[in-house]
């Protein structure tokens, strides 16, 4: 590693001299967002390096020596904040939006400090379950893959558990209870290769170099979120740099070969920002199968700077994807293939919006988004009947086309009445426009007398429906130290035409300045997936849809908590919670299914149809954390997760979830090393430890599927068996280059991930060409690895 070292040095050894960086940005009010005038911000241990916000809340610090920096920000009749962690390079400004709170009472001197920006949630209506991150530690932790899904698997209560895809398992539930927010308004699963119905995939196509610091919540979500019931991700587009062009080139394993500009725009303030990425995992060999994947995206968010008519900004994300497995070509063990077929996937999504926000007075504003959103893929799946004999025959066995269409109107009034009260309402509007055809032979009868399974259409939906959601909420700060979070929100879905109202509350208790108590509830309802929703079935000889007037998933959340400051850059945090699930689909007679247990794959089932509203299930669990915040040269976090998930069927036995693992584990650290003749430069060690319990599946009846020449599963012992404990080590290398005299900076990584080469268990299946069952493991041994320039 010396040696390595050393010819890193000497190659950019032009880089070895000093250079300064830039902070800048704004001041706001986190109540109102209004600029703060006349804050005064510090670097933290040089008090000459010192600016004061102007009319419009913007300052600037100049000549910041290289390397983490922290800020103080203070303000009269306002509680101190500070902003850790800042990475100052000589290749890009940091430009930053840094909240501050009001006093309680700016006479008292016994003042409770907001502390660490970064230790609040972004939203202030948000109290419990919720943590904030930034993309920069999406970029540096150990395994992360530059994807935003699999850096929130580091959290307390979250889970991944497949390296093939970045699902999310919040607290034992389905992926598919996640909602997914971009600049406030919902979007379509932001990953590539996504299908109908799903929140995840193999490779994501958020670009973490467009996001700015953001929330992922976990239970008892505040009023303004709705149409969900397992998480939260809010994300939100950065402005670009409102004073200076900069321009980033960028190569990865994983996120590909990237490009990246931004600048200022216009002569009022305006700035804009985008990216392109193209994909090329599959030529590194560490795609986890001999298929060739292609993937791109574009990411983009332009600010139009401040006029009479309010602010106007433009965003927009499109990604692209496609695959082919030819049996052919295909190693037996590979995960998502077989021998006997070939598969054909495309899948695709582009998400765009136009935000205005309105200024009302000193102390309000009025933000509205209009957006249109578009999400498509297609599965063509070949089955070669009487494979490898002289009557062979390739025959379509499946085939998908899917094509969502969605329009939504968001509006959200916000007025900051005084110190002590916040008032937020407003509605969101979705119309969505569904065309879903899914054609196949699986499990299907000979009713032709051809020999084969009949091609039969068990999805053919083209039609609108609507989702309204209103809502209101409240912050009061009862005293100095005790906060009140109540709202209510609605839902209308117009498909079963039911409306739910779900009051949402949580109550923040500070003990002193180290110690917070918090409580929260909230009541939740979401949709069952589109795939099982219009499910057809053939009633007196014609195709109905079943399933459509099934109830909305009905889901109550209690979240009790406990905060702790450790000690200087030291956090503690312990929660409880319990959450009860009502109203889940169910069949109408005495089986193990239930809807609770879809949404962890690429597909959902194809055979659940008339199915009632009378499921029901539980999670319920603790959950620790233990976070250094990255000062002197290193960070730590440790978050474990014990837990249980349950459901019934409608044969009302009580078995485990396929998301019930019991327990996640995480430890991660990373180490920062100033290094050169000037330490200007840094060389860097990250490393990860996951383990977590093993899933839950359903054994397979290998005699019944021997009969019937597919798998057939043993129902009635559904999700009885467990597999091995996920265990999965990570060590990432880095090393940056600051340039002596021009804006430049280099970046240099290669993450080895799964270093021990342990074997974790992706699934065990039936191979229809052997009789026998298959295990399949995950991806081993990977290096991942990534340079970038910044200029």
């Amino acid at each position: 590693m010396k040696s390595i070292l050393l010819i890193f040095l000497s190659l950019f050894g032009f880089t070895i001299y000093a250079q300064t960086g830039v902070i800048k940005g704004k001041i706001i009010d986190k109540q109102s967002e209004k600029p703060i005038s006349g804050a005064i911000i510090t670097l933290i241990g040089d008090e000459n390096s010192q600016s004061v916000s102007d009319a419009n809340g913007n300052f600037k610090l100049s000549g910041i020596p290289l390397g983490r920096q922290s800020l103080n920000i203070s303000f009269t009749g306002y509680e101190n904040t500070s902003v850790s962690d800042l990475d100052v390079t000589t290749g890009k400004d940091n430009v930053l939006t840094v909240s501050m709170i009001e006093k309680f009472n700016a006479l008292d001197e016994i003042v409770v400090t907001s502390g660490s920006n970064k230790a609040k949630p972004i939203n202030k209506m948000a109290m419990v379950s919720t943590k904030q991150f930034s993309p920069e530690e999406v970029n540096r932790y150990a395994g992360g893959r530059s994807d935003v899904a699999r850096l929130v698997s580091n959290f307390a209560g979250v889970s991944t558990g497949d390296d093939s895809r970045n699902d999310i398992v919040v607290r034992g539930n389905s992926p598919s209870g996640m909602l997914w927010r971009l600049e406030g308004i919902p979007v379509p699963n932001p990953n590539h290769f996504a299908t109908l119905g799903t929140t995840g995939g193999p490779v994501s196509a958020l670009n973490p170099n467009l996001l700015a610091n953001s929330d992922f919540l976990t239970s008892a979500f505040p009023a303004e979120y709705g149409n969900a019931i397992a998480g939260v991700f809010d994300l939100g587009f950065r402005k670009g740099n409102p004073d200076d062009y900069e321009y980033m080139i960028s190569v990865g394993a994983y996120p590909g070969l990237e490009f990246m500009a931004e600048g200022p725009l216009g002569n009022k303030g305006g700035s804009f920002v985008g990216a392109a990425r193209y994909g090329f995992v599959g030529i590194t060999g560490l795609a986890g199968t001999a298929a060739q994947p292609n993937y791109s995206d574009i990411s983009f968010n332009v600010d139009f700077g401040k006029t009479k008519l309010g602010n106007f900004s433009l965003f927009g994300i499109y990604g692209t994807s496609d695959i082919d497995f030819l049996g052919a070509d295909i190693d037996k063990d590979d995960p998502f293939a077989t021998k006997d077929e070939d598969s054909y996937v495309t899948s695709g999504f582009a998400s765009f919006g136009l935000k205005h926000n309105l200024e009302i007075g000193n102390n309000s504003y009025l933000k509205t988004i209009v957006g249109a959103s578009n999400s498509k893929n297609t599965y063509q799946n070949f089955r070669y009947y009487d494979y490898g004999t002289p009557s062979e025959n390739r025959l379509p066995f499946i085939n998908t086309d899917n094509t969502e269409n969605r329009i939504t109107f968001s509006t959200l009034f916000n007025s900051k009445i005084s110190k002590k009260v916040t008032f937020r309402a407003g509605l969101l509007f979705e119309n969505y426009s569904l065309d879903a055809n899914v054609t196949s032979r699986d499990r299907q009868q000979d009713n032709d007398g051809d020999g084969y399974p009949d091609f039969v259409k068990l999805i053919n939906n083209d039609g609108n429906y609507n989702v309204f959601q209103p809502f209101a909420q409240g912050q009061f700060r009862l005293t100095e130290k005790l906060t009140l979070n109540a709202g209510i929100h609605g839902q209308y879905f117009s498909v079963n035409e039911e409306f739910a109202i779900e009051p949402r509350t949580a109550l923040s208790y500070a003990v002193n300045s180290k110690n917070t108590i918090s409580f929260g509830y909230g009541l939740h309802h979401q949709n069952v997936p589109a795939p099982i929703l219009f499910l057809n079935e053939y009633v007196g000889g014609s195709q109905v849809q079943t399933n459509k007037n099934l109830d909305l998933v009905q889901s109550q959340h209690y979240v009790l908590g406990y905060d702790v400051r450790l000690a200087k850059k030291w956090r503690g945090k312990i929660e409880l919670y319990y959450q009860d699930i009502s109203k889940a689909g169910v069949e109408s007679f005495p089986s193990t299914y239930s809807t609770l247990t879809e949404g962890a794959d690429f597909g959902y089932s194809t055979d659940k149809t008339s199915l009632v509203s009378n499921g029901k299930g539980y999670n319920q669990g603790i959950e620790f954390t233990a976070e250094k915040f990255f000062s002197e040269g290193y960070y730590a976090l440790f978050t474990t997760s014990l837990f249980e998930s349950k459901y019934e069927g409608s044969d009302n036995v009580e078995r485990n979830s396929p998301f019930n693992n019991g327990h996640v584990v995480n430890l991660l650290a990373g180490k920062e090393f100033k290094i050169g003749k000037t330490k200007k430069n840094v060389f860097s060690i990250d490393t990860k430890f996951t383990t977590a319990g093993g899933r839950y599946y359903t054994p397979v009846d290998l005699e019944a599927s021997n009969d019937a020449g597919y798998e057939i599963t043993d129902d009635a012992n559904a999700f009885s068996k467990q597999y091995d404990s996920y265990l999965r080590l990570d060590v990432k290398f880095g090393i940056k280059f600051n340039s002596k005299k021009k804006k430049r900076f280099h970046q240099f990584y290669i993450d080895l991930q799964n270093v021990t080469n342990h074997t974790n268990v992706f699934q065990l299946e039936y191979n229809r060409l052997t009789n026998k069952i298959d295990q399949k493991d995950q991806i081993g041994f990977s290096p991942d690895f990534g340079y970038k320039f910044q200029f």
